[in-house]
């Protein structure tokens, strides 16, 4: 179950769980997915905690609740970067990354392999930069939406990618594969730290 902070901002009316959900909130004030949940499955032994998740979706929604992202308290930093759940995209940006250097160097130049090369380098050119930038501009997952921060990370990786091929054109080393691949994959390992280290301090306050 999803760590949350709600809060009740309508208490319009509503229907069997809905009622009792808003009920609750505008009796507790600010409270945890898992507490609403415990209250809620104690009168109602049926309910699951998709279900409640769907109810909360549906009324956030509608807005009569606000959601809020909450981090696991975590003692030090080694502990934050053990909730790899919460940091799977961002680990799965390293994975993208290591994928397209063995793709590109590794598989097959012919079909149907060379799809996978297609695919892996794709993402790890036009989508990781932007990914693991936005997450350090926008840490929190409530900041953007799943279509913005998409649409976000895209833009955002085209203005990167040109950045770079812009500085390797000043250098010795020129616009070749060898040089953007070894620039992008220090990019995404300096930020994707950087966007760990930002949330961390962000979980904290």
């Amino acid at each position: 179950m999803t760590n949350r902070k709600l809060r009740s901002t309508d208490l319009g009316a509503g229907q069997s769980r809905e009622a009792k959900a808003l009920n609750y909130l505008d009796e507790s004030g600010e409270t945890s997915v898992r507490e609403l949940y415990d209250a809620l499955r104690a009168s109602d032994t049926s309910l699951t905690e998709s279900g409640v998740a769907s109810l909360l979706w549906r009324l956030s929604e509608q807005g009569k609740i606000s959601l809020e992202d909450m981090s696991p308290s975590t003692r030090s930093f080694t502990q934050f970067l053990a909730l790899w759940e919460r940091h799977l995209a961002l680990y799965g940006s390293l994975g993208v990354a290591l994928l397209a250097i063995l793709s590109i160097y590794l598989v097959p130049s012919d079909l149907p392999w060379v799809a996978f090369r297609w695919f892996f380098v794709s993402a790890f050119a036009l989508f990781t930069p932007g990914y693991v930038t936005a997450n350090i501009l926008f840490p929190r997952i409530t900041e953007l939406g799943s279509v913005e921060r998409f649409v976000f990370s895209v833009g955002l990786s085209l203005v990167i990618l040109m950045f770079v091929g812009l500085l390797l054109n000043l250098t010795s080393w020129g616009l070749t594969l060898t040089p953007i691949v070894i620039s992008l994959t220090i990019f995404d390992i300096g930020f994707v730290s950087l966007a760990l280290v930002v949330g961390y301090h962000s979980s904290r306050t």
